[in-house]
């Protein structure tokens, strides 16, 4: 193993305790695969959210060594428009080219210093709204977990800072790598939905019908095709009811997650098996190879056999 990939974690004022310490537990079980380290803007301690302050060994020159710099959010009552001078100087430091990762409130940081121009974000859900009148230029999505753009990624509240570092594990090492992670954290190494099916809205009555026993079933039989008259049928629902209960408990619809977790499906599968792409696809349920090209593009960049060749080191003419 070569040397660590250094995450700095950049705490600022009024951040909050649990979102900061993320990065350090969720790559720091990655068997020493990272190095995370913290600083502050100035190498003094900063105030948190909570009632107490965080002191940290690092100021901003730990900036200019990271490979992944990675800001946790702060408390809303600061967030502002434009950058403090002091962000924006220790920032400045910061390599281009370096891996750039938001976690909820530290969105409007990346975007007020220009980095989100013209690309994908999201935020956490209740300052969206926020987000959007300050920054239209950006293509904000309220309702996923967290958005990779190559080099700069943003993610939602809390724990779906856990989500994207996971993200990054499984980018950078493998499924195996990140399963390993989550379960040393406890936690899923991969949730369902997004963060619409956290947004306050109505509770539905006791004698709602759930579709968690309908999702459980259709990743049973992932390779079948599965259309959406058969998941509302499983779960005794009429088509409108399904669409709208399962966008409810997942945030997105029953189409999108079932190509998601045939994605997810694929990628063990090219990663702990031999198996031609052909027969994945059809075992995963797109049916053809040229299928699963596509969605696998389209998901994460690559081709099947370049997944495989980076996470197995299967020769470049592997089948």
């Amino acid at each position: 193993m070569g040397r660590p990939h250094r995450v700095v974690v950049l705490a600022l004022d009024g951040v909050y305790p649990f979102e900061l310490g993320i990065p350090s537990r969720v790559f720091g079980a990655a068997g020493g695969r990272y190095e995370v380290v913290t600083c502050t803007v100035d190498g003094r301690p900063v105030h948190t959210n909570s009632d107490f302050s965080v002191t940290v060994e690092q100021g901003p020159e730990a900036l200019a060594t990271a490979d992944t710099v990675v800001i946790p959010p702060f408390d809303t009552s600061r967030i502002t428009r434009e950058v403090p001078p002091p962000v924006a100087a220790a920032l400045a430091s910061v390599p281009k080219g370096t891996r750039i990762v938001s976690i909820c409130t530290a969105a409007f940081v990346l975007a007020a210093t220009g980095l989100l121009d013209g690309r994908p974000a999201t935020t956490h859900w209740a300052v969206t709204q926020l987000f959007q009148e300050w920054f239209p230029h950006i293509a904000l999505d309220p309702d996923v977990l967290f958005v990779d753009d190559d080099d700069v990624l943003t993610s939602a509240g809390a724990a779906s800072g856990v989500d994207v570092c996971l993200h990054l594990v499984r980018k950078d090492h493998g499924s195996a790598v990140a399963n390993h992670v989550a379960r040393a954290c406890v936690v899923p190494p991969w949730r369902d939905g997004g963060q619409a099916q956290y947004i306050e809205q109505p509770v539905p009555g006791a004698s709602a019908n759930s579709t968690a026993a309908t999702r459980q079933w259709a990743l049973e039989h992932l390779y079948e095709p599965l259309s959406l008259t058969e998941l509302a049928g499983h779960a005794r629902m009429s088509l409108r009811t399904f669409a709208r209960r399962f966008g409810e408990e997942v945030g997105m619809s029953p189409g999108r997650w079932l190509i998601q977790q045939r994605v997810v499906r694929a990628r063990h599968l090219l990663e702990s098996t031999d198996l031609p792409v052909d027969d994945i696809a059809a075992q995963v349920g797109f049916g053809t190879g040229t299928s699963l090209r596509q969605h696998l593009h389209t998901a994460i960049g690559v081709t099947p056999l370049a997944y495989r060749r980076t996470f197995r080191g299967v020769p470049a003419d592997a089948r």
